[in-house]
């Protein structure tokens, strides 16, 4: 393969490669409901891609709820017990991902999972996505800050041992995007549940579906020039 100057994928999940925001979805509106009212189109919005502590205050602020800590580690594990409830009825895939996935294996390159999830929930949905896919993994409780910071970008860079600016990240949320546009990586930008918009250091593909190794080196290079 001539060498393009890429040098590794940087995968989201949620919405990238699984089909996992509709179960995120019924957990966040039944939690809402739970706190003491239903969630708005608006702040549903605001909680996509976000880290579960940015989307906790989130729904708390939506209710007028102070952000006190037992309050808030009390709806944290009742979200997450709920998700995994709703992860064990079964994952799915976003149309051509894991096609995708194979087309950067056999093309060499490196491979990070780079998710706002925790590891918690991570690994049920890495024994879905298959962990060969994949050198390393950062979740979102593995680093200091989660997305839109750029900390988890830059984890899986370091972890890879790859410049930041040498990877394409593949992301479907504005959250996300910006956390890796911010880390200095190319985005290919997937849009799944919400629009994304346009901006520097992004190239946007309407799926994955028939994506080959020249079409990422061309995402990659494309904002490279």
């Amino acid at each position: 393969m001539p060498d393009s100057g890429l040098r590794a994928v940087l995968w989201d999940m949620d919405g990238t490669l699984l089909d996992s925001e509709k179960h995120w979805d019924v957990a966040v509106r039944e939690l809402s409901l739970r706190l003491g009212g239903p969630m708005s189109e608006q702040t549903r919005r605001a909680t996509i891609g976000a880290s579960s502590d940015g989307a906790l205050q989130v729904i708390f602020d939506s209710l007028g709820l102070a952000h006190e800590p037992e309050a808030l580690a009390e709806a944290k594990e009742w979200m997450y017990v709920r998700v995994e409830e709703l992860f064990g009825d079964g994952l799915e895939w976003r149309p051509g991902a894991r096609e995708t996935l194979q087309v950067v294996r056999d093309a060499g390159l490196a491979a990070a999972l780079v998710t706002n999830t925790e590891r918690r929930l991570t690994e049920p949905a890495l024994d879905v996505l298959g962990r060969d896919f994949f050198d390393v993994s950062v979740c979102g409780d593995e680093v200091p800050s989660g997305k839109p910071a750029p900390d988890p970008y830059l984890r899986g860079a370091e972890l890879l041992g790859v410049d930041p600016r040498r990877c394409l990240a593949v992301e479907d949320s504005p959250t996300g995007t910006k956390a890796a546009v911010a880390a200095g990586c190319t985005v290919l930008v997937v849009p799944s549940e919400i629009e994304v918009p346009e901006g520097a250091g992004r190239v946007f593909r309407a799926s994955l579906e028939g994506v080959t190794v020249s079409d990422l080196e061309a995402a990659w290079g494309y904002t490279r020039v």
